[in-house]
């Protein structure tokens, strides 16, 4: 693996001396996500080679692998012990790596119950823009303290430079689940979602589209028995409700088929109904929102207006050029986006433009 490492330091050297950019490949499976890299002389850097499972302690709940492990590798070996990545990372694809998971930021439909991806990171290594190898963080809780640069790199698209490993927190799988149905309008799911979001109910997922709304419960049998005591609603069948979650996960739903754009709108979960045009589904207690419609400007507009942002999740490289993929940023947060992406990749070296024109 340290010969890779070699490699990688030399071409990111000789791209650095003639103003050349690398583009960063694993698996591939989340090119749709982001901008295109930028710049005529990108060339491909592939880092699906750099694999395995560094360090895995069952009783300390954390795990260290290098980024270009196969993610349904690591789950399996998580599932060994009875255990997994509780934020349900979406694969998008047989080819996805932990590095690509790790990249995009990505998280699934128990985003509303566990939290997201970046709150697992407990430490990464990167190789940076100057062919430095550096460490952040570390493989327990205690260890991440002061200004939190592993956390700081998930999302990041790769921008900032090439991680090397990851070690993030595990949890055990849940001990029993139960999914239930109820025929209910927008306006009630949201209010419904709000109203038991504030209760003590084992809720771990949400989605609501076209008049019905679909909970997941999970914990204890017994907590779930009383939750669907309270809450009422048609059981769905375990193999049924396996099914529906893992195609929201993996967006291989009936709602994102199609040529029609894909938007990604984060509100706050109390805001209302948005009355836009094309068909919604709606997940994470109402926090999280998608639409298919290609009005961007009406969009992010709505969106701001609610106290939230949108994003262009999936969609043409012409429409993503024209519409911006990511909300724009202010003066100031861009000034700090500049700064970061200097620090880190002072020769514009790593996957050059994926998240913001000129980054």
């Amino acid at each position: 693996m340290e010969e890779l490492i070699d490699d990688w330091m030399a071409r990111i050297a000789d791209a650095a001396r003639v103003g050349g950019s690398l583009a960063i490949r694993g698996g591939g499976s989340k090119l749709f996500y982001g901008c295109p890299e930028q710049g005529e002389k990108a060339d491909l850097l592939e880092v699906g080679g750099y694999r395995g499972i560094v360090a895995y302690e069952p009783t300390e709940l954390v795990v260290t692998a290098r980024t270009g492990t196969p993610l349904r590798e690591l789950a399996a070996t998580l599932a060994e012990k009875g255990q997994w990545l509780p934020f349900e990372p979406p694969h998008f694809g047989p080819a996805a790596t932990v590095g690509g998971m790790f990249a995009a930021g990505l998280s699934g439909p128990r985003r509303q119950a566990v939290g997201a991806l970046r709150d697992y990171v407990l430490g990464a290594k990167l190789l940076n823009g100057s062919g430095e190898v550096l460490s952040f963080g570390g493989q327990v809780m205690k260890n991440v303290a002061g200004y939190d640069v592993s956390r700081l790199l998930a999302g990041s698209l790769g921008t900032l430079g090439l991680v090397l490993e990851v070690s993030l927190k595990v949890l055990p799988l849940p001990v029993a689940e139960k999914s239930l149905r109820f025929a209910i309008d927008e306006g009630e799911a949201l209010r419904k979602l709000n109203e038991w979001g504030g209760r003590p109910l084992p809720i771990s997922a949400s989605a609501w589209q076209d008049g019905v709304l679909t909970l997941r419960l999970s914990g204890a049998a017994a907590a779930l028995a009383a939750a669907q005591r309270h809450l009422g609603g048609e059981e769905l069948g375990d193999g049924l409700a396996a099914e529906f979650w893992q195609s929201l996960r993996e967006q291989t739903h009936a709602f994102f088929a199609g040529e029609a754009p894909v938007w990604r709108l984060s509100l706050p979960s109390v805001a209302p109904p948005q009355a836009l045009p094309g068909p919604t589904l709606i997940e994470w207690g109402g926090a999280q929102r998608w639409l298919r419609a290609g009005d961007g400007g009406a969009i992010r507009v709505a969106a701001a207006k609610a106290g939230g942002h949108a994003t262009l999740f999936r969609a043409d490289d012409a429409l993503k050029a024209a519409q911006g993929v990511f909300q724009l940023l202010s003066p100031p947060l861009l000034r700090i986006h500049r700064n970061l992406k200097h620090a880190f990749d002072p020769q514009g070296v790593f996957n050059r433009g994926r998240m913001y024109p000129g980054l």
